[in-house]
């Protein structure tokens, strides 16, 4: 497995990780430093349930050897980051959010972006997805 999908995964680990954490323990506080309140605490700790559970994910990737134990997880994680991308972009069409929501788009993006290559890298290289 290329290296690049192993610091993808690493790095992928630690931010949702980071933040997930956050919006899991302390949601109204957390998004109320970057400016985007008031916030509705149930939605949010879940949304920090889910990307707690992707960080759980993306450390077993980053852990895995072979590009067969993580087809599915780059393929899932992909999924997860445009349709988050689609999700907040429709937002920022029709309101007015603070600039951290334009960075939420942005670091969805990003993301997103590097998931599809290195799933379209690894699919180009024949190697063998996940049964």
């Amino acid at each position: 497995m290329s290296k690049a999908v192993k610091y993808t995964f690493l790095l992928h680990a630690l931010a949702t990780a980071v933040v997930g954490a956050l919006l899991f323990l302390i949601p109204g506080r957390f998004l109320s430093w970057v400016g985007w309140g008031p916030v509705e605490p149930v939605i949010n700790r879940l949304f920090g349930a889910a990307l707690l559970g992707l960080a759980w994910s993306s450390f077993r990737g980053w852990r895995a050897s072979e590009w067969a134990q993580v087809a599915f997880l780059v393929e899932m994680e992909a999924i997860f980051c445009i349709l988050a991308c689609v999700a907040v972009a429709r937002h920022l069409l029709l309101a007015r959010y603070p600039l951290i929501v334009w960075l939420v788009l942005a670091v969805f993006l990003v993301f997103g972006i590097a998931w599809i290559t290195l799933w379209v890298q690894q699919r180009q290289r024949g190697e063998p997805a996940a049964p």
